[in-house]
């Protein structure tokens, strides 16, 4: 337990994480990564060149302060955190690194206000912290690794299938190459893959939705070619995994993680929303529901910029066509000529509240979404504005948290 006289220096230091919480954090990667480039191997490098990296830590150091007094009250960050960190291969030992670094950090960017007695607040607090992640993340590394089919960080597995959704998106089929059994998973949960490019000095490790039920022989994951957009660099692994994995290669994967998971409890009608390639885990759900909630209502819709760009539509409408309870709605930003034609769509432009209104049979339901950080935050305010209950609202930010509250 931390000491009164350090929770009173750590509340104090509120207003001035919430100034310059992010400088600290860009700082303290600067730092991190001079001083340890094998980090590097871990890291997600467009992240850190976006800034969203330092974003997020820079808010999860924020909560952490401000609920200094009662830490319990971000366990749920503490564990969806320890997914991604499971996910990626992060270890107790580079805690004390993180920490070391991290103190550094708010000293250079603070200066002379960084007072020993704060730093001291701070390094006894970030020990707590850093305690609780380590013994979070153990207990996930020990049942993944117990469970039925589970491993140990990364594992070797097949490209079995390699399959064109889209003009954009891909899916893999992924069989372990020693033939041995694989974990099962909840709908909504995703992997880690980690590759090694050809030309780059490090390796690198991503993320993706796993897109589509458990108990199938593989995995499948779908991945959206990321090509260069603006002042937005083509994606390295995307574009790898699109243009130079093959069927039959191979790729080293972690186990499932992930707490963005169905409530199978809830009987109540489900709605899922999803844009571009936030439809994989919203597919994976789709088709958990079908399977396993028979009589459960089920509203999928989904955003796509048109037609060539709409992945998985056949398999969606296939299900909807053997599942009277599901229904499924496409909204195009700027359908094609063909769209048009063939009305392949429901909506042209954006969702918006009064179609949503129109499309959900009713608001006492459970609500999932996923996709581009702008599309989300158009979703959560929609919501917000019907009034559905913050307990009923649930979603996934592909890459670092974000925060939907803000314009």
């Amino acid at each position: 337990m931390l000491s009164a006289k350090s929770i009173e220096i750590i509340k104090s230091t509120v207003p001035v994480l919430e100034v310059h919480g992010t400088a600290i954090t860009k700082r303290f990667y600067e730092m991190l990564f001079t001083k340890h480039p094998e980090l590097l191997n871990i890291f997600n490098h467009a992240n850190q060149k976006q800034g969203r990296q330092q974003t997020a830590l820079a808010n999860a150091v924020y909560a952490a302060a401000v609920h200094i007094d009662k830490l319990e009250a971000i366990l749920p960050v503490v564990k969806q955190i320890g997914h991604k960190h499971r996910s990626l291969g992060i270890k107790a030992e580079h805690y004390p690194i993180v920490g070391q670094n991290l103190l550094a950090a708010i000293k250079d960017v603070l200066g002379d206000a960084a007072t020993d007695e704060i730093l001291q607040a701070w390094a006894e607090a970030y020990g707590i912290i850093a305690d609780a992640f380590i013994s979070v993340e153990a207990e996930m590394y020990k049942q993944s690794e117990e469970q039925d089919g589970g491993w140990a960080d990364f594992r070797a597995f097949t490209v079995a299938r390699k399959v064109k959704e889209s003009d954009v998106i891909t899916s893999f089929y992924l069989v372990p190459q020693d033939g041995k059994g694989i974990a099962a998973y909840e709908a909504g949960q995703y992997i880690s893959v980690k590759v090694e490019i050809p030309g780059e000095k490090n390796t690198h490790i991503r993320q993706y939705s796993l897109s589509d039920v458990s108990g199938m022989p593989y995995y499948r994951i779908s991945v959206k070619r990321e090509d260069a957009v603006a002042d937005h660099p083509a994606g390295k692994v995307s574009n790898y995994l699109h243009q130079q994995v093959g069927e039959n290669d191979v790729l080293r994967i972690s186990a499932p993680a992930g707490d963005f998971t169905l409530n199978e409890h809830d009987q109540r009608p489900v709605v899922l929303i999803s844009g571009g390639v936030g439809l994989t885990p919203m597919f994976s759900m789709l088709k958990t529901l079908a399977n396993t909630q028979p009589k459960r209502q089920v509203t999928f819709i989904h955003a796509a910029q048109n037609g060539n760009l709409h992945a998985m539509k056949d398999q969606v409408e296939e299900l909807v066509s053997k599942h009277s309870q599901v229904q499924a709605y496409w909204c195009y930003e700027k359908p094609t000529e063909r769209d048009q034609a063939v009305h392949a769509y429901h909506k042209e432009g954006y969702v918006d509240l009064p179609w949503l209104q129109a499309a959900i049979p009713t608001r006492d339901a459970s609500f999932y979404f996923c996709g581009p950080v702008p599309f989300m935050k158009a979703i959560y305010r929609s919501l917000q504005e019907w009034g559905v209950p913050v307990a009923d609202v649930h979603y996934e930010f592909f890459g670092p948290a974000g925060n939907l509250e803000l314009a």
